[in-house]
């Protein structure tokens, strides 16, 4: 399960500020059995199994200690609670502090991605500050933000940078980020007599300090969802909480979006998000390369990104697939390698890689029918395929998507959702970032 930040800042922080500051004895016996398993404001909650630890390490002697310790943390966390109870869950079911228990789960979000590996240029150095203006001051400095540009050019990355800037400086703050598919699922989910009811949906929503939603253009046509998105919308506004939304248009241009909401989306702070310069593009690309621990030369950096349309998306793909062919091939990254790797060699000894070969390799790895890839099943063992299909073909080849959304009779937008969705989710699940990596491998050895 994934920590809480309050946990993480606990044993990454505190705790060792802690251990200098009380004798060994003190530390082994009191300070290491206690859990943290809650905020209140400026205070972290600790649990202990027995009253007389709780006392004991309330008291003046250890319990200055711990404060001492809090405040040379550096941290807005300056004050302690123990309670007794055997972990998190019985605090929760004793104490009712069950809103975390309760709130509705949001979208995975990338923990890598935050304001510091961002890298700011001419094209996106507005909505940097605007982001980080909100992060800094949620509900006071632009609300809604509305950030709009193309495909792949960095709004989910700011999106997530906001709620893990939130989580770190302000984890007191309830933070939900999801994309419009989520909404809209859970929506309909409350609608059908689920687990989730409308009244739920309404409540959860809307008890929210800060609520990021990506690409908020796929409300279009859902006359339900919009609704619904309304009245949370004007709810959360009313309240002075804070409401991002990123799409790959701006409201103007949204087909079939209600005016009401186009006008409230308007109110607030446009941001633009534009294609970044041959520079940025370097830098992005010499980011990305000191992450995956892997030395490139500038004028190998310069010769990829100039060869892109500034979709940052597909440079880092290109990026991804030169350094995967350095260590397929054990060779140093050089010019002919970039062109060798993306096949724009005129030597190219590989026969040309095609849609039919990619659904074959990705049907037989997951021990499905060609029928049931490019049918209209909406099962999930044939759902994920299909997606994973959709984003090798636009991966490793270089077609439109429209064509594309030919192989499996859907239409472009079908493809960049499917491409988005996989995208994102190999970043959090090893699991599909292995299978989709295996059947890569497949592709380039036939």
């Amino acid at each position: 399960m994934e920590k809480e930040n309050y946990e993480i800042l606990w044993e990454q922080t505190f705790l060792p500020e802690l251990e200098r500051a009380v004798s060994s004895i003190a530390y082994s016996t009191y300070i290491e059995q206690l859990k943290p398993v809650d905020m209140k404001g400026n205070k972290i909650v600790l649990c202990t199994k027995s009253q007389l630890f709780a006392d004991t390490v309330s008291d003046k002697a250890i319990g200055g200690k711990i404060r001492e310790a809090l405040l040379k943390s550096g941290t807005f966390v300056n004050d302690f609670e123990v309670v007794v109870a055997a972990d998190r869950e019985d605090y929760l079911k004793q104490y009712g502090a069950n809103d975390e228990a309760e709130e509705i789960p949001g979208s995975p979000i990338n923990p890598k991605f935050t304001f510091d590996s961002f890298v700011v240029g001419s094209s996106n150095e507005f909505i940097y500050a605007a982001a980080k203006a909100v992060a800094e001051n949620p509900g006071d400095a632009y609300n809604p933000l509305f950030i709009y540009g193309g495909t792949g050019l960095g709004k989910t990355h700011i999106l997530m940078a906001i709620a893990n800037y939130l989580k770190l400086h302000t984890p007191s703050l309830k933070v939900l980020y999801v994309t419009c598919e989520h909404f809209t699922n859970q929506m309909v989910e409350s609608l059908s007599k689920g687990k989730l009811t409308p009244a739920d949906f309404r409540r959860k929503y809307r008890n929210v300090d800060v609520l990021l939603i990506d690409d908020v253009q796929f409300l279009a046509k859902k006359q339900s969802t919009q609704t619904e998105f309304f009245n949370t919308f004007n709810e959360l506004v009313a309240q002075n909480k804070q409401i991002v939304l990123t799409s790959d248009r701006p409201p103007h241009e949204i087909e079939l979006l209600e005016e009401r909401l186009r006008t409230r989306f308007e109110g607030g702070l446009l941001a633009d998000v534009q294609t970044p310069d041959v520079e940025t593009r370097i830098a992005i690309l010499k980011r990305k390369a000191e992450e995956k621990k892997c030395v490139v030369d500038i004028k190998v950096l310069a010769y990829i990104a100039e060869m892109s349309d500034g979709d940052i998306r597909s440079l880092i793909g290109k990026l991804t697939k030169v350094i995967f062919a350095s260590k397929l091939h054990e060779k140093p990254i050089t010019i002919d390698l970039v062109n060798d790797a993306l096949k724009e060699s005129a030597g190219e000894k590989q026969e040309e890689l095609q849609a039919e070969d990619i659904i074959t390799c990705v049907c037989n790895f997951y021990k499905i029918s060609k029928n049931d890839m490019l049918g209209k099943k909406k099962n999930k063992e044939f759902v994920l395929p299909r997606q994973v299909a959709m984003y090798l073909i636009l991966d490793m080849m270089t077609l439109p998507q429209v064509t594309v959304g030919n192989f499996f009779g859907r239409d472009h937008a079908t493809v960049i959702y499917a491409r988005d969705k996989i995208d994102k989710q190999m970043k959090t699940d090893n699991k599909l970032s292995v299978e989709v990596n295996d059947i890569k491998k497949m592709l380039l050895k036939q």
